[in-house]
């Protein structure tokens, strides 16, 4: 894999004194272009063997174009904030914007590949890994973003001579430390690693271009003309119309009447005096397993949804009267904005993700894309139905990260739907939650009713299910959900 890197390609100082000037107006020029457009993002990945010119790269990239206008970030070991969240989580926060380029290296790469270097982790744990990370850049391309990945190789020798080289030099002395040489003598095993990584995540989506590091002006060469090259490909498309290629599967059409929701019977009964009893009492528990030792090492991650006026509001309200304020945020989500509109959709969702010991409750979640976008064509369907597999990778590193995840979805009749509008009209401190989308939508209950269904059964997993809740009886709904909550929390933190 990395023979054509090792022949020792070599740009004379002549030529590439005469290549640059007119290179670097072109890459101001497809920059700036980029940016008026604001169609996609760019996400370069910088990899590869130590030494190899990675970071003189990136600079030169910097100089070259305009850096107000490249992200760069540089990845370490994860600090005590970023290790109590998701593995990807502060990858995702460093993605640019539609209109950006973001330089990353240190990236989501270096991690597994360290870990299978120094054995602490086996080939199937890596190939796991590999497996989650061509998840996530297949939904990055579809979602727009141009992905372009470079690894930066040098050969055993070349390797040796560059960091006896930067060491000679009492202006780069302070570049090689102990840890480069610890690296350079485990120079076999990293390689056996990287060509096993490169092989198994060059896609056609996003396929690895490996760069010859042992000549400065050969590899900047390479690196700036092969960025300008796709930056142009991808405006002239875009110009032209283009979308990314997105197929998708038709579900099964229903056969009969029954599903899950019609299904339910939502009318349950419940006194108020009972209603108190056990509000009561599900409130402490709840109150005591949040402030349990054992949850200081977890995270609380609630998800609602359901019908207009089904009872959301009233539901978490009941949940957030047991919790200590500092411990829990609530996330209204309504329509994305322009800022959310310019990143993958999951990206604002992955922002509120919460530290151990705390709790985020979503009031609609990431779940809008397969229900409102679905339904009111924001989104094709091969967007919406890649989503589920997207959405359930979501959460499976939410609660590999430790968190516990609960999903309500609460499902009120059309009859006291219909009494709740009214109801909300007729009194001016309710008035507010009325809106003339929320009758329309009611002419779309069918669909929402499909959608719901679909939902729930590519969603409901073994280790976040929904919880479908039958919301007529408002205080039966609370307390259901209440109960729901204690007792997974329970079962989680035992």
């Amino acid at each position: 894999m990395f023979e054509s890197a090792e022949l020792g390609h070599k740009t004379e100082k002549a030529e590439y004194d005469q290549a640059v000037p007119p290179l670097r107006a072109q890459l101001l020029d497809a920059q700036f272009d980029l940016l008026e457009l604001k169609k996609f993002a760019v996400v370069v990945l910088i990899n590869g063997i130590d030494g190899a010119g990675k970071g003189e790269t990136v600079n030169l990239l910097n100089e070259w174009m305009d850096p107000r206008h490249i992200q760069a970030w540089a990845f370490d070991a994860p600090s005590s904030e970023e290790a109590e969240r998701p593995f990807m989580w502060r990858f995702w926060r460093a993605l640019p914007p539609t209109g950006k380029i973001g330089v990353l290296f240190g990236n989501w790469y270096s991690e597994p590949i360290h870990a299978r270097v120094h054995k602490i982790c086996k080939r199937a744990e890596l190939d796991q890994r590999l497996d989650a990370i061509k998840r996530f850049e297949a939904m990055l391309v579809h979602e727009g973003v141009l992905l372009i990945k470079f690894w930066f190789h040098l050969s055993r020798d070349g390797q040796k001579a560059r960091l006896k080289a930067l060491e000679k030099n009492p202006k780069t002395r302070w570049r090689v430390t102990e840890r480069d040489w610890k690296y350079y003598a485990l120079y076999d095993r990293y390689r056996e690693t990287a060509e096993h990584v490169l092989r198994h995540t060059s896609t056609g989506d996003a396929p690895w271009l490996i760069v010859d590091g042992s000549d400065e002006r050969f590899r900047a060469l390479l690196v700036g003309r092969t960025l300008l090259d796709a930056l142009r490909k991808r405006l002239a498309a875009v110009q032209q119309g283009w979308m990314p290629r997105q197929t998708a599967a038709p579900l099964p059409p229903s056969l009969d009447n029954l599903n899950l929701l019609n299904s339910l019977a939502l009318q349950q009964e419940m006194s108020k005096k009972q209603y108190n009893e056990l509000l009561e009492e599900y409130q402490g528990r709840l109150a005591l397993l949040c402030r349990s030792e054992a949850f200081r090492k977890r995270s609380l991650v609630l998800v609602f949804e359901g019908a207009d006026a089904a009872g959301k509001g009233g539901a978490i309200r009941r949940i957030t009267a047991a919790l200590d304020a500092r411990q829990f945020r609530v996330v209204p989500v309504a329509a994305p904005t322009e800022e959310e509109r310019a990143q993958p959709y999951l990206w604002r969702f992955w922002r509120h993700v919460p530290r151990q010991g705390k709790a985020v409750i979503f009031d609609r979640s990431w779940y809008g894309r397969v229900l409102v976008e679905r339904v009111e064509g924001f989104c094709s369907e091969a967007d919406w139905m890649r989503a589920y597999a997207e959405i359930n990778d979501f959460e499976d590193q939410l609660i590999d990260a430790g968190a516990v995840v609960v999903k309500f979805w609460l499902a009120i009749s059309s009859d006291e739907q219909l009494a709740r509008f009214k109801e909300r009209e007729a009194e001016p401190h309710k008035r507010f939650k009325i809106t003339a989308e929320d009758w329309r939508n009611r002419e779309k209950a069918a669909d929402y009713a499909q959608a719901v269904c679909d939902m729930v059964d590519r969603t409901s997993t073994e280790s976040a299910p929904w919880t479908l809740v039958e919301a007529d009886n408002k205080l039966y709904a609370r307390i259901k959900v209440l109960r729901t909550l204690c007792e997974r929390l329970e079962a989680a933190l035992s």
